[in-house]
């Protein structure tokens, strides 16, 4: 992981359309919605249905 990614540890919060959406960073990937992603764009598209760059999309 880059040094400009977020440790293992470390919750990222985005608040989209009034839904507060909660990402923990763990060993492997992005744990959100109960299941492990490889990635933060993975993550913010799901959310937004549209291409974002994940680190972009959470402020990183």
């Amino acid at each position: 992981m880059p040094a400009s990614m977020p440790s293992v540890g470390a919750r990222l919060v985005r608040v989209w359309n009034g839904h507060t959406n909660v990402v923990d960073v763990v060993e492997g990937g992005y744990l959100f919605e109960g299941k492990v992603h490889r990635s933060l764009s993975a993550i913010a598209r799901k959310i937004t249905k549209a291409h974002w760059s994940g680190p972009r999309f959470f402020g990183l």
